[in-house]
């Protein structure tokens, strides 16, 4: 699989950082021309995502190091699963056994949460996204694990476009005279998304002319009647502290869309583990 050149720093950068000026321990132990094989196995259930970057991981120390995955990104694995093998020099599966799971872990976690969230509301037609809040440094693969985990991503970053919260409200003089200013200023290709507090500012909005709307910590009975009043004129965002909430009733409201900044910010990697032995 070939990686975008940002997946592939994210992966160098990582392993900068922990190998520092080398992996010490391994010299010190480990002979130059010792192979080990190593498998990893899921400790507990879960959705597998970061299969390929773990295998990416390797193939930056070592290109000789054989990589087998028996489960793919997106697959429900069980506690005990074996996930992949590793084959190759010991020193180079050894130095690069925790950069390659912390990854693959932290993914995995994420499609975990992620497809827990999208079965909640299996069968309302409201979509499951991301935000983003995510790791600084991680966007690109923490987005990927919420796609393994059957979710949708909302903005990759500021320029994929245009979100107007409480602040550019404020800023800018009013919801109307935002709009218009994005209007007048952004390319006819890009969306205009609205966050609002309130009925009168949804109603605003919606006169305004915005593509999208978020619906910002509205309670259910709010949020319902605001999609009754969209009648279709705008997609709607269920959004904020939604990781807290009941998905399901929110999905009832009619809501398009339900925006979870929890899928990456807070969550628990999935236990999985790399067992060697050497050869």
């Amino acid at each position: 699989m070939n990686y975008s050149p940002e997946i592939k720093k994210l992966i160098e950068d990582a392993l900068s950082e922990d190998i520092g000026t080398g992996d010490i321990t391994t010299l010190s132990t480990i002979p130059a021309c010792k192979d080990a094989e190593g498998k990893y196995k899921a400790k507990e259930d879960g959705i597998l995502s970061g299969i390929d970057i773990a295998r990416e991981v390797y193939r930056v120390i070592d290109p000789d190091i054989e990589f087998t995955a028996f489960f793919k990104d997106g697959d429900a694995v069980k506690s005990g699963d074996i996930i992949a093998q590793v084959r190759g020099n010991a020193r180079n599966l050894l130095t690069g056994e925790r950069v390659g799971l912390n990854l693959m872990q932290r993914m995995s976690g994420i499609a975990t949460r992620t497809a827990k969230a999208v079965e909640a509301v299996k069968g309302t037609g409201a979509k499951i996204a991301d935000t983003r809040k995510t790791t600084p440094g991680l966007r690109v693969i923490e987005k990927m694990a919420v796609r393994a985990g059957g979710g949708t991503n909302h903005r990759f970053n500021l320029a994929d476009g245009i979100l107007i919260k409480d602040n550019h409200i404020v800023a800018a003089g009013g919801i109307t005279a935002a709009v218009a200013a994005a209007r007048a200023n952004a390319p006819h290709t890009l969306k205009i998304e609205v966050e609002v507090e309130t009925i009168d500012q949804l109603r605003e909005a919606l006169d305004a002319g915005a593509d999208i709307i978020m619906l910002d910590n509205m309670d259910n009975e709010t949020m319902r009647e605001a999609v009754k009043i969209t009648a279709g004129r705008a997609v709607t965002e269920a959004s904020g502290n939604m990781g807290d909430r009941d998905l399901r009733a929110v999905a009832e409201t009619g809501v398009d869309i339900i925006s979870i900044g929890a899928l990456t910010h807070t969550v628990r990697a999935l236990d999985i583990s790399l067992k060697f032995t050497l050869e």
